[in-house]
């Protein structure tokens, strides 16, 4: 099963390599207007948002939105191998974020002033990144397992509807998965 998730995630990877930075920004912008007009996403109060990498749908118009329209935001925080969801409060906020060695915006490790989503009441929307996703909503991510990890351990507190953002090169009939990976309830792309 892993060997072929790497296959996957090389042969992914490779074709994300191939799209410009135009084509790149033009499908993020296109993805994010069909977020926009999403009923969970309009109706949501509280909603967490991937931090992107150069090679995923890009988020910083999400934040921008999200915070505009006063929702409650909160953004992944990486400590070893687990992840928390944290709130940005404004863009300002965002901004001063360093960056990682992943090229990722995150608060430092000894910033623990920020809010945490699940002891604060959980989330209703997550936006959930990955290198493959199918339409009905399997998801290949980068094979750390922080998201299927923090999904299992929110959905104790309350279950949030989980929405995949992808490039059209990022979809796939079929990705293979097993019993630990979370299947989202939607996958929004160009194409879909």
């Amino acid at each position: 099963m892993q060997a072929a998730k790497n296959v996957l995630r090389k042969q992914i990877k490779t074709k994300l390599r191939k799209l410009t930075l135009d084509e790149k920004m033009r499908q993020s912008a296109a993805v994010a207007n069909t977020l926009f007009r999403n009923p969970k996403y309009m109706e949501c109060q509280r909603v967490s948002v991937y931090l992107s990498m150069k090679n995923e749908i890009q988020t910083p118009m999400i934040l921008k939105h999200a915070l505009e329209n006063n929702k409650s935001v909160y953004i992944p925080k990486y400590v070893g191998n687990d992840m928390e969801m944290v709130k940005i409060t404004s863009m300002e906020d965002y901004d001063s974020l360093p960056e990682t060695a992943w090229h990722i915006k995150q608060p430092l490790d000894g910033d623990n002033s920020r809010e945490e989503a699940i002891p604060s009441g959980g989330l209703d929307v997550i936006i959930v990144p990955g290198v493959g996703f199918t339409k009905g909503g399997d998801r290949l991510g980068h094979g750390k397992g922080y998201y299927d990890s923090y999904i299992t351990k929110i959905s104790s507190v309350k279950k949030p509807y989980l929405i995949g953002l992808a490039f059209d090169v990022q979809m796939n009939e079929s990705i293979p998965t097993s019993d630990h990976d979370c299947p989202l309830d939607e996958v929004l792309s160009v194409e879909s």
